[in-house]
């Protein structure tokens, strides 16, 4: 069935960049100087959430397709974890994206640099519930 196998692309793919964001974008981003750091996470938020958060909505509705399809509760279960990562954004993290968003790059001092580094441990959230949703859809592919 080809929505329950694109739906673990799907979620391979989104947990994927959501590693790469904690263990290599953020370890690098981290070595700039204060100022510039702030201006790259910026610029890499704006990209990074075109490409998540459809990524998540797709992963649900090829989970739905796939439960659907074969009535396994596992490919809900992937699709929930995808979607879940949704009010964790807006309720978790959101808060530290707009005070990141509203810092001036000309005034940064060391409290920028530490949200950031908080920011990275709260997205680490979203990199769990991907890889959460990739096990449970490979579950699902291997029942």
């Amino acid at each position: 069935m080809i929505s329950g196998q694109l739906a673990l692309v799907v979620s391979a793919v989104f947990a994927g960049a959501a590693l790469y964001i904690n263990i290599v974008e953020q370890p690098a981003r981290l070595q700039l100087a204060t100022p510039d750091l702030l201006t790259e996470w910026k610029l890499a938020y704006k990209r990074g959430t075109l490409m998540q958060a459809p990524l998540a909505v797709l992963g649900l509705l090829l989970g739905g397709v796939a439960w659907w399809q074969t009535g396994r509760p596992e490919w809900m279960v992937g699709g929930a974890l995808m979607i879940v990562n949704w009010p964790f954004t807006f309720l978790v993290i959101m808060p530290v994206n707009h005070k990141l968003m509203a810092a001036d790059s000309a005034t940064t001092d060391v409290d920028v640099r530490k949200m950031i580094e908080h920011w990275n441990r709260l997205h680490a959230g979203r990199t769990a519930l991907g890889c959460a949703a990739t096990a449970a859809f490979l579950w699902a592919s291997l029942s």
